[in-house]
């Protein structure tokens, strides 16, 4: 199947699931189509019982699209940039601190609390597995999908400041997540004993602080381009030459791209506006940037749902997957409870932050991406399809009861 009817697939379906919702069922855009998609999924899979072709060609539209290329490599980038360039940099820096703890120590100790968890739970079903690959699937279900939580809390009129902590975690914890991943990955794959202490560390912060760098470069580059011209077109052209340019800079120098678009994106969206833009492209800028995040995230999450036809449904696996959902949230809310012990007297956190913050981190397509890059001797199928239960949870079940809790606990904080 060629690469233009893949998507001119893709395209149509979104289409034709975000009108359902919009005219029907009402719910936040990403739910909508996820559970729209998965309903189709589910209407293929029975038709394909009776009809072989009908899940033949289900089953090669899915396997033709690589799913960690097109959401790791291509996507995830525009989407960060989209969501980094609304976010502003004032409340941003007042919430630096248990931004930056969350985001980094909270997905390590996340990591590690999910992958030794893990591990105990397969040793007691007789089910043993390497610690390491454990560990590869903590590092992989930790990051919150900055994708999903933006589009849901939207909706959801969360209060400012616990929005920023959520959304600023969630643009930088996938782009560490994602490091973390890879460490682990190349431990994985060389073993313990051909890297050193030394050489982790040097690879983490390669990494991390090269996507920094690079962003900042990138965007401060940008920046003074747009500077000397007014013209709304050339900008438009300028910011998406920009996303491009440097996810490809960074996969060539092995830095964080998801790092560098985001750190760009923030850069941009709160310099250019007063300094380099004429309101005209500050308009043409945010409604093109906003435009794409729409196509992609209906991409997306309808790729999510439609993923359901090649994840193993292995009774075990399914009854593993269960399990690991309160296993991931309990690693995340111990995770996230230093960083607001420290910080909750000092930046006035709202009443349960902890608790809000948990239910409110919802894992999406990065998770399912990384999950697929596993090697098959790394129990690919198995932590895919508890990838795959972790996630339809998360964003269902946590993302239609996000907004009903955070006006639940404001509620009660105000008749206390």
């Amino acid at each position: 199947m060629s690469i233009f009817n893949i998507i001119t697939i893709l395209i149509i379906l979104s289409a034709v699931f975000a009108f359902i919702n919009t005219k029907f069922l009402k719910l936040p855009f990403t739910i909508g189509l996820m559970i729209i998609a998965n309903v189709f999924t589910v209407g293929i899979t029975i038709l394909g019982s009776y009809n072989h072709y009908i899940m033949d060609e289900a089953k090669l539209l899915i396997q033709s699209v690589d799913f960690e290329t097109a959401l790791l490599d291509i996507m995830l980038s525009f989407l960060l940039f989209a969501g980094a360039l609304h976010t502003k940099l004032d409340a941003l820096k007042k919430q630096k601190g248990p931004i930056a703890l969350f985001a980094t120590i909270g997905i390590v100790l996340s990591t590690f609390l999910i992958g030794s968890m893990m591990y105990y739970l397969f040793l007691a079903f007789s089910y043993p597995i390497d610690y390491i690959y454990c560990l590869l699937f903590g590092a992989l279900i930790s990051p919150t999908d900055p994708i999903a939580v933006l589009g849901i809390l939207k909706s959801a009129n969360a209060p400012k400041k616990l929005e920023i902590k959520i959304v600023g975690e969630s643009l930088f914890n996938d782009g560490v997540g994602v490091v973390v991943f890879i460490v682990l990955f190349k431990i994985a794959q060389q073993g313990l004993d051909a890297m050193s202490f030394g050489d982790v560390t040097l690879l983490f912060v390669t990494e991390v602080a090269g996507g920094l760098v690079l962003g900042l470069l990138g965007g401060w580059g940008a920046f003074r381009l747009m500077k000397v011209i007014d013209n709304y077109e050339t900008e438009v052209i300028i910011t998406l030459a920009l996303v491009m340019g440097i996810s490809a800079l960074a996969h060539y120098l092995h830095v964080s791209g998801p790092l560098a678009v985001v750190v760009a994106g923030i850069f941009l969206g709160n310099k250019a506006p007063k300094i380099a833009w004429s309101e005209t492209t500050h308009t043409y800028v945010e409604k093109f940037w906003e435009l794409i995040d729409v196509l992609l995230n209906a991409v997306l999450f309808v790729l999510i749902g439609l993923e359901l036809l090649v994840v193993s449904m292995d009774v075990k696996y399914l009854l593993f997957g269960l399990i690991a959902i309160p296993i991931a949230l309990l690693a995340r809310f111990i995770a996230l409870s230093g960083p607001v012990a420290i910080f909750k007297t000092k930046l006035d956190f709202i009443p349960k932050t902890n608790m809000i913050m948990t239910w409110g981190g919802i894992r999406g397509g990065i998770s399912i991406a990384l999950a697929l890059s596993l090697a098959p001797q790394m129990e690919r199928e198995l932590f895919l399809t508890i990838t795959y239960v972790i996630v339809v949870f998360s964003i269902i079940v946590q993302g239609l009861t996000i907004g009903p809790l955070v006006k639940k606990v404001l509620k009660d904080s105000k008749v206390g």
